[in-house]
């Protein structure tokens, strides 16, 4: 349930964005608990996941393939028997598989599938972390009871002020002997560390062995300022490292008793500004009841004009659509009158166009000279067929007048 909560505050408030990010780490070292690296990456040969890498989108086709194999993969941790999706399979019937799976396993998948397509974002690393939740009980793995370690301080290991004074008095000790072994037994050029005696007897007394004389040639003065000038930078300071998980518990304690000795002094300035807040919405409740019963007459008629104003806007809307019908055929009809006008135009002036006539009267004219000039020369033809006819016929006689005594005298 808190996944399940975790996730509609995410996808309500974008301010929460960054759990995706946590839930992803989450996930990650629940895989490494489930020895992921050697089981999974190198016997399938897959690369090892990146600290988000189901958290922010980089690439969909990858993203998704790499989330339902590992899903599949653990899902076989918790004794479900799947085979392993390729790249060619269908990642509808993939998804609804891996779904189904996880239903029976009592994991809670109260979104659509198909949000599980780009292979990233909220509800893919919930998923998967629930996936992984179960496949470590199923494993029978147990997170043990941490184990806290004593921790040295830093002031143990640097020690305390006092080691620091203790120390300083040990060289102005040493120095002092220095002095007094040089005012004794060398020259003012000589040097001021001497433990030709006292060193003599010091490594007697301890190991019984006789060392070398120790003849430095160092001024007193000048070891005394040389040593105040380095004491401060042999101090070792440790840094606290921010990633250390005791550092942050520290804090955290102190955080609450800040919290707490706040609380203690502001408790009672906020039981008084929550019972102000309250009276204020109680008063701003009653007075809106009020403003709505005063204003009740006036909401009801809005609320009829706002009825009335949605017909009037069906109306307008039936109106205006057979307006646009209308226009549509009053366009039409325009078209076929300015045809039809052409067609009279292009009549009319075909009409009033006189000269197929004027040709037409030059033509019968021409035709009735031609008639006459015919009928003469018929005439003309006549006459002469008809004087070659008489002519003829006087020939004829001619010839027969001419026979005829001729054979009357032959008979005779």
């Amino acid at each position: 349930m808190t996944e399940v909560r975790r996730s509609m505050d995410m996808a309500e408030s974008p301010n929460l964005a960054h759990l995706v990010v946590v839930t992803m780490e989450e996930f990650g070292d629940k895989l490494k608990l489930l020895n992921y690296e050697q089981d999974f990456c190198r016997k399938l040969h897959f690369k090892p996941l990146t600290r988000h890498y189901f958290a922010l989108p980089t690439n969909p086709g990858e993203q998704f393939h790499y989330f339902v194999n590992i899903s599949v993969w653990m899902l076989k941790k918790c004794g479900k028997s799947l085979e392993q999706p390729g790249e060619a399979d269908d990642p509808n019937a993939t998804i609804a598989t891996i779904v189904d799976v996880a239903k029976q396993l009592s994991i809670s998948v109260d979104f659509a599938p198909s949000k599980l397509k780009s292979g990233c974002g909220v509800h893919v690393c919930n998923l998967l972390n629930n996936i992984a939740d179960v496949s470590l009980r199923a494993t029978r793995f147990n997170f043990k009871r941490a184990v806290i370690h004593e921790q040295v301080t830093q002031d143990e290991v640097l020690g305390d002020d006092n080691n620091e004074l203790r120390i300083s008095r040990m060289d102005d000790d040493i120095l002092e002997e220095n002095a007094a072994d040089s005012d004794d037994g060398l020259d003012e050029g000589g040097s001021f560390l001497d433990f030709t005696n006292k060193g003599k007897q010091k490594q007697k007394s301890q190991s019984g062995e006789v060392g070398d004389v120790l003849r430095p040639s160092v001024d007193a003065t000048a070891w005394q300022m040389e040593v105040e000038r380095v004491l401060p930078h042999l101090k070792v300071t440790i840094r606290n490292d921010h990633r250390d998980w005791r550092s942050h518990y520290e804090q955290i304690h102190q955080h609450k008793d800040n919290i707490e000795r706040l609380l203690t002094n502001n408790k009672e300035q906020l039981n008084k500004l929550s019972t102000d807040i309250s009276k204020t919405v109680e008063k701003i409740g009653s007075r809106e009841k009020y403003i709505n019963s005063q204003l009740e007459h006036q909401i009801e008629e809005f609320r009829s004009a706002q009825n009335r104003f949605a017909e009037e806007r069906d109306h307008y809307k039936q109106g205006s659509s057979t307006v646009n019908e209308l226009t549509q055929q009053l366009q039409q009809i325009t078209e076929e009158l300015d045809s039809v006008k052409a067609q009279m135009d292009e009549k009319g002036t075909s009409m009033t166009d006189a000269g197929p006539l004027v040709k037409i009267k030059q033509s019968l004219t021409k035709l009735k000279a031609e008639c006459t000039q015919m009928e003469l020369f018929i005439g003309v033809v006549e006459h002469t067929l008809l004087a070659a006819k008489l002519k003829s016929k006087s020939a004829i006689h001619l010839r027969m007048n001419a026979s005829a005594p001729d054979s009357h005298f032959a008979a005779l």
